[in-house]
């Protein structure tokens, strides 16, 4: 049980990880160089840019996904997976 919730949880963090270069992508062509690099260092400025700039730049959807997922992977990681170990 405690593999699939692994594989789950490693799901997730592929889905967060992909949603978190798109919007990377968004940063570095919409703000510069500067932002782009603060979003690649600090994942979570990047996530708070993505809410605030979700309708202008039309990433409600992948704001989203990242959300559920970065949630979805934490709870996953840290409070039902240790229950199966």
């Amino acid at each position: 049980m405690s593999v699939l919730f692994g594989l789950v949880a490693g799901a997730l963090g592929v889905v967060s990880i992909v949603c978190w270069i798109l919007v990377l992508i968004k940063m570095f062509t919409h703000e510069g160089p500067l932002y782009g690099i603060l979003g690649i260092i600090c994942s979570i400025y990047a996530l708070i840019w993505g809410w605030m700039n979700a309708d202008r730049y039309n990433i409600r959807n992948i704001v989203t996904i990242w959300t559920v997922a970065a949630i979805g992977g934490l709870v996953l990681n840290l409070l039902i997976a240790p229950m199966f170990n």
